[in-house]
This record gives C-alpha cells, structure tokens and sequence, in this order.
C-alpha cells in the first residue's frame, strides 16, 4: 500500500468508530455514512473548515473519560487525513449505509452519505450557492450527489421527480467517486474569488434531510 494511504482507516477501525457513533448519535447526529459525506464536502469544497467548526456536527455527547476522547478523536482526524490522499490517488470509495428494504432483503443507501455532505456544503453555503448561481459547470458536477439525495429523501424538492429504478440507482452510486475527484479538481482550479469571499453572509443553507428509519443502516466501505 502507499505509505500516504496507510492513513486509511482499517475496517477494525471503521467498526470502532462506527459503534461510537451509534452509542451516542442515536437521535439525530450522523452516523459513520454521515460523517464520512460530512468530511468529503469540507475537503473538497470551496474552503476548508476548521476542526472546531465540524466537529460539534459529530460529536453530541461528551466523552467518557479522556482515554476515549483521545481515540475517537484521532480516528475522525485520521478519516479526515485520509480523505484528499485517496481522490488524489484515485483510491476514494464513499462509505454508504445499508437497509433492510420492504422485501426483506437489503440494499445501499446513499441517504446518510448524502446528509452528511450537505452539511458539509452548509458550512460553507454562501461561497457553493454564489458560485452555483454563476457556474452551471459546477450544478452538473454537482448532479448525482443531487440525485442520490432527492431518491433518497434527504433533499426536498418542489418539483415532481420520478423515483429511480435499482439500475439507475446503482449507476448514480457507482459515480460518486468520480464525482468527489470532479469537484475536488473544481474547486482547486475554480477556488472562491475575493469578490465571492467578501460577499458571504447573504446566502441560505441548502435544506437536507434523512427520513426517520433511513439515517445509516450498517456501513459498507
């Protein structure tokens, strides 16, 4: 393996964090999907955000002892690190949900993928929204994360959608590493411009949601 990679969190390690999560997000907080979506968008997106600005999107409860506080806290900066190392490396897979479905069976979800991502963009919703509302190049890279997000319910829309096949809900994941590497590449050749930076502050966040029941499901990575 690279040595840039050797970051990467092991599945060990996954199932660690994930299990945390799970204790102490029980209600509303993301799950290790969320998290992971959380992280990309930062990463990727127009300016990053400090650790004091994400973290109190993650955490909702304090640590146990400081032992644990430790712990997590060096997984979630090593799932951070890892993040850019992978898209560079073309390495880069999203750790989705899966759920029981009507059927009795399972199937990916992208839902809490997709929440966590767009939190991540809230953070830094002014700077995506002007550009959006300038660069249509942008919204097209954007589009199967939309996508996924409307199938899933975790982003509202006005306009009547029609629901995705299982087919065409595979090929929209199968691109989402595609389109993280895309708009990571955007972002670093199109970075925010003073103009844009100075007029922060004016622009609504971008509205996600996860249906009650649909939040994460077990993690596949």
């Amino acid at each position: 393996m690279n040595d840039d990679l050797a970051l990467s969190l092991t599945d060990a390690e996954l199932d660690e964090l994930d299990l945390f999560l799970r204790r102490h997000n029980s209600d509303d907080g993301p799950l290790l999907d969320g998290v992971h979506g959380l992280l990309t968008a930062l990463l990727i997106g127009p300016e990053r955000a400090r650790p004091d600005e994400w973290l109190p999107e993650v955490l909702r409860e304090p640590f146990a002892d400081a032992a644990e506080g430790s712990r997590i806290l060096s997984l979630l900066a090593r799932l951070s690190d890892s993040i850019p190392l992978e898209i560079e490396h073309e390495r880069y897979e999203p750790i989705l949900g899966e759920v029981d479905t009507d059927a009795g069976d399972s199937a990916l979800s992208a839902a809490g993928w997709c929440h966590g991502f767009a939190q991540g963009i809230n953070l830094r919703a002014e700077l995506w929204e002007l550009r959006l509302e300038q660069d249509a190049e942008l919204m097209r890279l954007l589009n199967p994360v939309v996508v996924l997000a409307i199938e899933s319910g975790a982003l509202e829309t006005d306009d009547s959608v029609a629901a995705l096949d299982d087919t065409e809900y595979d090929s929209y994941l199968a691109q989402l590493p595609e389109t993280v590497g895309a708009l990571a590449e955007y972002w670093r050749v199109h970075p925010p411009t003073t103009r844009e930076q100075a007029a922060t502050g004016s622009a609504s966040s971008i509205e996600f949601r996860v249906p009650p029941g649909r939040r994460g499901g077990r993690w596949l990575h």
